[in-house]
């Protein structure tokens, strides 16, 4: 769950205002001395090569590296940082290198310890006495807003790396906005790494609560078992749901995801009033809060591959055994596979009736031509982003 997203430097360049901001050149003043040793004192331009605003910073001989990663040559990180001594350590040097997955992995990190932390605390829960009202600490709605907040504050702390937080947006971003295909595979690495880390902590700060709801240490169900608690970390579907039910859910619910998240980004199709910017990470959050309200019970609504996989591939890890594979029919592989489908198909739909910028549905034959002659289209897609220094 969850979206493209933040300003200043958002590497998804599918907006030209971030485009802009990101290489407008800003003033500089005159070089300052810095002393890099007792004996020697240099410049900033002495220490580093010049840059469209008169410098370069420690970044740039971490050029190549973040090439390789599939990342934008240059690091979004504010000019005095990447001028600061201490962006020589080895430390910073690798955090500039890596500062867009690190983005996506604590965005969604953070994500999961909201949204599984707000299941836990409902399930485990159920039924307390002692809790305000006499009836557990939360009802279903607690869940929706677990998520909805997950998301937003995930959102504000992945901002660099344009704050996907689901590969089935990343996907669909590379699909339709011209976001690089080589930054996939590290985004939909650290996205899976970051669900999985974070439901490892919600467990262990639950697993005390674990033990007493399952019946005692050691004993790990998945649903429809009554003391289920796998349920915290990964979704299963209703048992009466056939297959197709259970792909149509998550693609319904991926659908309407992605769709409005494309009419939030477009800043051409604001009318009087504005969702981007500042304001989208709050308008996610009702969308999240809204998905789960209205489209959560029969499959729990994953809509994120890392959001399902990450965290189920952990409760795998700690005991709750080949069930968690095998539960509903071995649903597993539909938050896998059907958030893909229905966020392309979101996608695809507000492009078609309601988006008038760039878009392989804006050109000739709805961009089937790039799939009869895709070398011809990669190359002239690469020359593109090269121009624009997406790449």
């Amino acid at each position: 769950m969850a979206s493209p997203g933040l300003p200043r430097h958002s590497p998804d360049w599918s907006s030209k205002e971030s485009r802009d901001n990101y290489l407008k050149p800003e003033e500089s003043s005159p070089p300052q001395p810095v002393l890099t040793s007792p004996t020697t004192i240099t410049t900033q331009h002495d220490r580093l090569a010049p840059t469209e605003s008169g410098l370069q910073a420690t970044s740039t001989g971490l050029s190549h590296s973040r090439a390789l990663l599939g990342l934008h040559p240059s690091a979004p990180i504010d000019e005095e940082h990447d001028l600061a001594e201490h962006s020589d350590l080895w430390w910073p040097k690798i955090r500039m290198t890596l500062k867009e997955p690190f983005g996506e992995f604590f965005g969604t990190f953070i994500m999961i310890l909201f949204g599984d932390g707000s299941v836990a605390q409902v399930l485990l829960s159920t039924g307390q006495t002692s809790a305000p009202g006499g009836n557990g600490f939360g009802g279903y709605q607690s869940i929706s807003w677990g998520w909805g907040l997950g998301v937003m504050l995930g959102i504000y702390v992945a901002g660099d790396s344009g704050a996907y937080l689901n590969p089935a947006i990343t996907f669909t971003s590379c699909l339709l906005r011209k976001l690089p295909w080589r930054r996939f595979p590290i985004y939909f690495i650290a996205q899976v790494l970051g669900a999985f880390c974070a439901s490892g902590v919600v467990y262990a700060n639950y697993i005390n609560g674990i033990n007493t709801f399952e019946g005692g240490p050691g004993i790990r169900t998945v649903p429809p078992s009554k003391t289920a608690t796998a349920g915290i970390f990964c979704t299963y579907p209703q048992a009466d749901l056939t297959k197709a039910s259970q792909f149509f859910s998550e693609f319904i619910a991926s659908t309407i995801l992605m769709f409005v998240i494309f009419a939030l980004k477009d800043d051409t199709n604001k009318g009087s009033f504005s969702a981007s910017g500042n304001w989208f990470p709050l308008a996610l959050f009702f969308l999240i809060f809204g998905l789960g309200a209205c489209f959560g019970w029969d499959t729990g609504y994953a809509i994120n591959l890392a959001r399902d996989f990450g965290p189920r591939l952990m409760s795998y890890c700690v005991g709750y055994g080949h069930e968690v594979w095998s539960s509903g029919g071995y649903y597993f592989w539909i938050p896998m596979v059907a958030p893909f489908f229905g966020c392309a198909f979101g996608g695809l739909l507000y492009d078609v009736f309601l988006y008038t910028g760039p878009s392989p549905i804006n050109t000739p034959w709805f961009g089937l031509r790039e799939l009869i002659h895709p070398k011809a289209a990669i190359a002239e897609r690469v020359r593109q982003q090269k121009e624009q220094r997406m790449v």
